[in-house]
């Protein structure tokens, strides 16, 4: 996995490289999306960060006051080969409520929304394709929203592989455990331990 030890800057992103794919997603906190994609076979890297708001300075301090507008998202990197899009995005909507605005469990504000970021045109309409998909397993109406990516600026060296760092963190235990177990319920031949 690619890590980098700077503090929060714009990394540039590509749709694809490499024959590989890049998805920024937002689903409430970024320690939960990133912990179940460094899990995710075909996964190269995951990045976690903050996008989609107005401020050029971002950090989790800022983030976390929900005054600069971003959000907590993640940036995956994966081999299409191993692991189709399709799958990567579906794990993203069965790990967190994207039926809830601005919520994810306890984490309240607009930097904890569902959001899928495009970077290319040609995401618009996979993203569109796999809300459809949810749409059918949720009962009440999906709220994640669509909208081109914005700067992505990473986020501080300790949010990095969070999970891995701390597992046994309150946080981990109570909040993150549960979602890689319901990730491992329904898609455990794409996990790895």
């Amino acid at each position: 996995m690619t890590r980098f030890s700077i503090a929060p800057s714009v990394i540039p992103l590509q749709a694809e490289h490499d024959g590989h794919r890049t998805f920024v997603l937002a689903g409430g906190c970024f320690w939960c999306l990133d912990a179940i994609y460094q899990k995710t076979r075909g996964v190269s890297s995951v990045l976690s960060g903050y996008t989609g708001g107005a401020t050029s300075d971002p950090d989790y301090r800022s983030v976390c006051s929900g005054t600069t507008g971003h959000a907590e998202a993640v940036a995956v990197t994966f081999d299409p080969l191993l692991v189709p899009a399709d799958v990567i995005l579906d794990i993203f909507f069965a790990t967190h409520d994207p039926t809830t605005l601005n919520r994810q469990g306890y984490d309240v504000g607009t930097q904890y929304r569902s959001a899928m970021f495009t970077l290319d045109p040609g995401q618009e309409a996979e993203f569109s394709a796999a809300i459809d998909r949810a749409g059918e397993l949720w009962r009440d109406p999906i709220v994640t929203t669509i909208g081109p990516a914005a700067p992505f600026f990473l986020a501080e060296e300790i949010h990095q592989d969070f999970y891995a760092q701390n597992p046994y963190e309150g946080y981990c235990r109570v909040i993150i455990n549960p979602k890689l177990a319901k990730a491992r319920k329904y898609y455990s031949a794409w996990l790895v331990d």
